[in-house]
């Protein structure tokens, strides 16, 4: 396989930049386009990164940088509204035994690390521009800019995001739908105790945890049902998140201490999405949160983009035709696997919305996690 084919990848989150990194490690030519001008190297709070999510940073080359600057651990503590802990989940290693079952990491730490193996790969990258206008034919998609440039590309990958607008272009018409709940988030500093998810269901809200995701910090979150965001001022938010917090015991009282600048807490609605049929239009092919989404609920959002990435990497590498049939085995390899999570992640927040108190959450979380050690 020569350098000659030409790829245009959109987006650079997670999804976009592993894509990069794989296909330029396989020789091909690669620019990638982001939208915002810091391509989103300070947004967003912690990360959860199960193991099978590890394994593809590996594959990237990353997982040294990744494990130095995330928190490692092998279990989950199910603890009453009080923080007396009723039960200890040991974690399935989805990646393998030889990395931790679970990993929590500063978001903007896991971007700036993806961000420095694109350029380190040598991509072209251009920041602050989409590719605005897609016109295919059967050898390939001319692109026009919202810079006013041109280029023409073998294949489009389209990683950008739950409100895809290449989704849209390509005549793709699912979207991404509100499941009924919303999730408050922040950084805080960790408790030197804190050395694993802890997850409290009940009290004044349907879900609060945290996750360490460093020597010195973790992310808290606590998922309620959905408001209007345009009935809570953006300067309120420390002050709901920590009302909600204040009914929780354990460690939530030293977390709750911090919780006093609004611009450092996150509110987002749970979606979900997932695209069914095929996940291209021609050249041009769908990845990650763009062809599809589930509450964070199993934490996968991000595994199953990297894993999109990995695959869709392997199959290009090995293929002499960029056809058809080569992005619909794609799909089909995907949607085996993609369907199920999504699946299960949706039940699980769906029995919290409706108050089932004999759902079998533990048992639904095993049989997915089970299913996610063999390889994507």
């Amino acid at each position: 396989m020569t350098d000659t084919r030409t790829v245009l990848v959109v987006g650079g989150g997670a999804a976009g930049n592993a894509v990069t990194i794989l296909l330029r490690r396989a020789g091909f030519s690669v620019d990638l386009v982001e939208a915002k001008d810091d391509w989103n190297a300070t947004a967003g709070s912690g990360i959860t990164l199960q193991g099978n999510a590890l394994r593809v940073l590996r594959e990237l080359g990353v997982w040294d940088q990744v494990r130095t600057s995330g928190f490692g651990f092998g279990s989950v503590g199910i603890t009453a509204p009080d923080g007396s802990v009723l039960h200890v989940h040991r974690d399935l290693r989805t990646g393998g035994d030889d990395l931790p079952a679970t990993l929590g990491m500063q978001r903007p730490e896991l971007q700036q690390i993806l961000i420095d193996a694109v350029l380190a790969n040598g991509a072209r990258v251009r920041l602050g521009t989409r590719a605005e206008i897609l016109d295919q034919d059967a050898e390939g998609v001319s692109v026009c800019f919202t810079d006013g440039t041109e280029g023409r590309y073998d294949l489009v990958i389209a990683a950008d995001g739950l409100g895809s607008a290449t989704r849209s272009a390509i005549g793709i018409t699912e979207k991404p739908e509100p499941t009924g709940m919303a999730i408050w988030r922040i950084s805080a500093p960790r408790p030197a105790d804190v050395t694993r998810t802890n997850l409290a269901y009940g009290g004044p809200a349907y879900i609060s945890g945290y996750c360490p995701t460093g020597d010195t910090t973790l992310y808290a979150y606590v998922v309620e049902a959905n408001r209007d965001r345009a009935s809570i001022p953006p300067e309120s938010y420390a002050d709901e998140m920590r009302r909600l917090a204040s009914a929780y015991g354990g460690f939530w009282p030293q977390i709750a201490e911090s919780i006093t600048d609004p611009g450092q807490v996150n509110y987002t609605w749970f979606d979900q999405m997932l695209v069914e049929g095929a996940w291209h239009r021609g050249r041009v092919v769908l990845i990650g949160d763009a062809a599809h989404c589930c509450p964070p609920t199993l934490a996968q959002g991000a595994a199953l983009s990297l894993e999109d990435a990995w695959v869709l990497a392997q199959m290009l590498a090995g293929a002499g035709n960029w056809d058809d049939a080569l992005l619909q085995a794609f799909y089909e390899r995907r949607i085996a696997r993609v369907r199920p999570v999504v699946e299960a992640s949706v039940q699980i927040g769906q029995w919290q919305l409706d108050g089932v108190r004999d759902a079998d959450v533990p048992g639904l979380m095993g049989r997915t996690m089970t299913m996610l050690r063999e390889l994507p």
